[in-house]
């Protein structure tokens, strides 16, 4: 039987997780910071407000659920990709991804 080795692809997925993790985090804050003093009665009100405020949610809506939605990707990819494989399946890995 052929020795493991740490698949780089897994270790590639790993790393790019805990990158993105904190910086969508941080995008999704970045908005919901705003629409939350927005939506604390104070800011601005009128027609004007309303449609700035369903243009604001429109904006919200999309980053958290793009920020999810590669979040859960990465973590999909990384759950479906071994953690460890043969030496030359991991050259492989390494030449087809451009990895270390």
């Amino acid at each position: 039987m052929a020795m493991l080795v740490p698949n780089p692809l897994h270790q590639a997925l790993g790393d790019a997780l805990r990158t993105a993790e904190p910086l969508l985090q941080e995008m999704t804050n970045g908005i919901d910071t705003p629409f939350r003093t927005f939506h604390s009665g104070g800011v601005w009100t009128g027609p004007a407000a309303q449609r700035f405020d369903a243009e604001l949610a429109h904006h919200r809506a999309r980053v958290r659920g793009c920020a999810d939605a590669i979040v859960a990707d990465l973590r999909q990819a990384l759950a479906a990709t071994p953690p460890e494989v043969t030496d030359e399946q991991a050259r492989t890995i390494r030449a087809r991804y451009g990895l270390a």
